[in-house]
């Protein structure tokens, strides 16, 4: 990969460095050094800000950070009189979370801001509806020298993420060292912030009795697939009619492992085949069939988000095999995935426009372009997006559902008892 960007990118480059300087200014984050020694000769500000730059303009090493600072010029600093092994020295002996802390900073002058468009409605009986998965970093690991001919899921990591759905922003980045943990491990650290009552939505990899309850008993509401081969036991049936079934069950059969909350299973069956989701969600009234299976098919928010950090950002090349510099660079990506979709965000607040209705690879291709125009490009798409189709519905699966009404509904007892003494299998 080129350290030098591509002439179509450059544009798009600008527009994020255009973003980022003042977020950088507001955030302050130039602390003066404190204790023995002499000053740094190169501040705080001017090393992350060249971290964060180096990200967007696709750098493959920290030498080229180096050279940025020290004779490239990045923005109105001036030229830093340092040898490139200072730089390796700062990012490796910094703290783990300096730029965990960037990321935060940056997230919450995104939502200040209040860009984002739509989606407020969906769920709207959920304080927040959010998507959880991870990601592993396994790929690029072989590239590093010091990682050739070892087992490279071990030392590459992993991240995992929230993803907040309604804002269309990432909501929370966690670094795990080993590529191999358990998801779920990872999961209840992705909980801390999160207001009770938000709607959780996660894949298999999160699928665990024993997870599933915590969630309910923290007061977190939650939808899942249903894991092949999952016991289960019927308690009551609202709805089942031509392939639809809608009904409370336990989850778990027998005594060696059972999940303590009735959960509610929601399956359809066309053309042979079946899709089957869980959540604690019980009534139908707030949370309809329809509902469930368009609200699960959200959880692909993040993985497209998933895929501007590794497609755009280049998040399959890392800088370094020291584990620091591993982590400095993953949340300098996100901090400038933040930022991008940032400014789809303001895209959509010029146009009018639901977020999620501008296509974020197309506007990722065409920032560039207007602004080789010598255009405004944010307010060029904003302007020419939907006669460009820059700015359209969103294309999603839709599955072929029935249309009920709460009266092809059988209401539940209301002495049906829905908590036992659950047990746990090991593998929960």
């Amino acid at each position: 990969m080129p350290d030098t960007p591509d002439p179509e990118r450059t544009e798009l480059i600008q527009s994020i460095e255009g973003f980022l300087k003042p977020l950088l200014l507001e955030l302050s984050v130039a602390p003066a050094r404190t204790g023995p020694g002499r000053p740094w000769v190169l501040p705080a500000i001017a090393l992350w800000a060249g971290v964060l730059v180096g990200v967007a303009r696709g750098f493959s090493s920290q030498l080229e950070i180096w050279r940025l600072l020290a004779a490239g010029g990045l923005w109105d600093l001036p030229h830093y009189a340092v040898k490139d092994d200072a730089v390796y020295k700062r990012l490796k002996d910094a703290s783990r979370d300096t730029f965990q802390n960037l990321f935060a900073l940056v997230t919450a002058a995104l939502q200040r801001r209040s860009l984002s468009q739509g989606l407020g409605q969906l769920a709207a009986f959920a304080s927040g509806v959010y998507a959880l998965d991870g990601m592993t970093l396994d790929k690029v690991s072989k590239r590093l020298p010091a990682l050739r001919g070892s087992d490279e899921t071990q030392l590459a990591g992993k991240v995992a993420a929230v993803f907040d759905v309604r804002a269309q922003l990432w909501r929370t980045i966690t670094f795990e060292e080993d590529a191999q943990a358990n998801d779920k491990r990872a999961a209840r650290a992705l909980l801390t912030g999160l207001a009770t009552g938000s709607l959780l939505l996660a894949d298999l990899g999160y699928f665990a009795f024993k997870w599933f309850d915590e969630l309910t008993d923290q007061g977190y509401f939650w939808i899942s697939r249903l894991r092949a081969k999952t016991s289960y036991e019927v308690i009551h049936v609202f709805y089942q009619q031509a392939g639809v079934i809608d009904a409370l069950v336990w989850l778990g059969k027998y005594r060696a492992d059972r999940a303590a909350h009735a959960v509610r299973l929601v399956q359809v069956t066309r053309n042979g085949k079946t899709w089957a989701y869980l959540t604690n969600v019980l009534d139908p009234q707030r949370l309809s069939l329809a509902d469930i299976s368009a609200l699960y098919a959200r959880r692909w928010d993040i993985e497209r988000m998933f895929n501007l950090v590794k497609t755009h950002l280049h998040l399959h090349w890392l800088w370094s095999s020291q584990v620091t510099v591993v982590i400095h660079q993953v949340y300098a990506v996100f901090t400038v995935a933040q930022i991008i979709l940032g400014l789809r965000a303001e895209i959509a607040e010029r146009a009018q426009a639901d977020v999620e209705e501008v296509s974020l690879d197309l506007m990722i291709r065409w920032l560039p372009r207007f602004a080789q125009m010598g255009q405004d490009p944010v307010q060029q798409i904003a302007e020419r997006g939907r006669f460009a189709k820059i700015i359209r519905p969103p294309t999603r699966t839709k599955r072929d559902l029935p249309q009920l009404t709460l009266s092809d509904y059988l209401p539940a007892p209301a002495d049906l008892i829905l908590t036992r003494l659950p047990r746990y299998a090991a593998k929960d």
